[in-house]
């Protein structure tokens, strides 16, 4: 047992005096200070609220301006579900909007079997538009190419045979026809204006890529006016490129603008598997408007046209013909009595025989050689068909021809027979 003296004893009790005080002070602050300040700031708080809540009902629920531009970029739409962006509601409202519009279409083709019988063989697939309530739908002609039978499927499942009202191979456009019964009410799509279309726009594009009915991508305008040569014949020109993805199944499907109004027709891709890789073609509206009025009116399309019997120009007829050019077309006759001889036109004077030995063709050299109409050059046949496309008779073009060594610029009206309306087909 250890002992203490007086001193000693004095001294740890004035210590655990101290100790206690400063123990209970810092209680004390803890206890009733700290807590008396957050009340005060819990008031301050309320009062903050309650003036924010007056200013946002004198403003009828609307923020000041200063805090709308505040706000993040990515912000919902205004929606009462509040669960989607501008961008998804504008994408659901078009999908929504067309898609019981859009069609696939199927065909069967004549093939022949091991036994060299005719049989009827599955062929393409792809997609359409119904453009009136009478069960008119527009595609591509490549779509329908070569098609024994046709069939169009809606999509509630129904199906419906197919027929082709008209197709034109200059702009890959043709109309078919199915009759719905008159209890069915067809939903449509609307023409929209190519005119006002720019890079950068978005657009989307439903189709039946792959036999997956009804299938949306989306994108934007990558480029307008690209003239895309499809066959050896045929260059279509003023295409609209696109990124939105477009896959093998989409030809035919219409390519819409944030409306859901049609401005253009998806027609083919650019890419080495066949599958998207980001560069798609559609044909612009301004074109399939004026063809599917001709086709559904006439089952053709009234196009002006020069009266002449053309060759396309080569290298070898340069060099047997003496010519310095070996691009263009050669006129080898004029049909008499057409717009072509009144503005000028030569045709060739001296025959010869042209092409292979088993199938010759006489041709007659010493005529003109259009290189060119209006402003678009004319080097291939399918130029020259090209540059003709979108005129109509009585239309009247400015010809550049080749000539004794010169160029010369005729302006020729274009022939063409017209149709009368009231005694072929219908109109939209």
């Amino acid at each position: 047992m250890k002992l203490y003296s007086r001193h000693q004893m004095v001294k740890a009790v004035f210590t655990g005096l101290i100790t206690g005080l400063a123990a209970a002070s810092i209680f004390f602050y803890f206890t009733y200070i700290k807590n008396s300040d957050s009340k005060e700031q819990f008031k301050i708080s309320e009062s903050e609220n309650s003036a924010q809540s007056e200013l946002i009902s004198e403003t009828d629920g609307e923020l000041p301006d200063e805090i709308i531009t505040e706000k993040p970029s990515a912000t919902p739409a205004s929606s009462s579900s509040g669960q989607y962006t501008q961008d998804e509601e504008q994408n659901i409202f078009v999908y929504e909007k067309c898609n019981e519009a859009v069609v696939n279409i199927t065909t069967q083709v004549m093939g022949i079997n091991w036994f060299l019988e005719p049989v009827v063989q599955e062929g393409g697939s792809g997609s359409g538009s119904i453009i009136d309530r009478r069960g008119y739908v527009v595609t591509n002609v490549h779509v329908i190419s070569g098609a024994n039978k046709i069939n169009i499927s809606l999509a509630d499942g129904t199906s419906y045979p197919g027929v082709v009202v008209g197709k034109d191979v200059e702009s890959d456009i043709a109309v078919l026809k199915f009759d719905p019964p008159d209890n069915v009410k067809l939903k449509t799509i609307d023409f929209g204006d190519a005119d006002s279309l720019k890079v950068g726009q978005k657009v989307i594009a439903i189709g039946n890529p792959f036999a997956l009915e009804r299938t949306m991508t989306t994108g934007i305008i990558s480029g307008l006016g690209r003239p895309i040569q499809e066959s050896n014949n045929v260059i279509i020109r003023n295409m609209i490129q696109t990124d939105a993805a477009i896959n093998p199944g989409n030809s035919g499907g219409p390519l819409l603008d944030t409306k859901g109004r049609m401005v253009g027709i998806n027609t083919m891709i650019i890419s080495n598997s066949g599958s998207s890789a980001g560069i798609g073609f559609a044909v612009p509206v301004s074109t399939a408007r004026r063809v599917v009025n001709d086709l559904i009116k006439f089952g053709k399309v009234r196009r002006g046209t020069i009266n002449i019997k053309p060759v396309q120009m080569t290298s070898n007829i340069a060099q047997y013909a003496g010519l310095k050019i070996s691009y263009g077309i050669l006129v080898s006759e004029v049909e008499s009595g057409s717009s072509a001889e009144k503005a000028g036109i030569r045709g060739g004077t001296k025959a010869v025989q042209y092409g292979s030995r088993f199938n010759p063709t006489t041709i007659y050299l010493g005529g003109d050689i259009i290189t060119a109409i209006d402003s678009i050059s004319v080097k291939t046949y399918a130029d020259y068909t090209s540059a003709l496309e979108s005129k109509k008779p009585n239309d009247t073009v400015t010809v550049t021809v080749y000539r004794d060594g010169k160029f010369e610029k005729l302006k020729v009206v274009l022939d063409g027979a017209d149709v009368d309306a009231a005694a072929k087909g219908t109109s939209l």
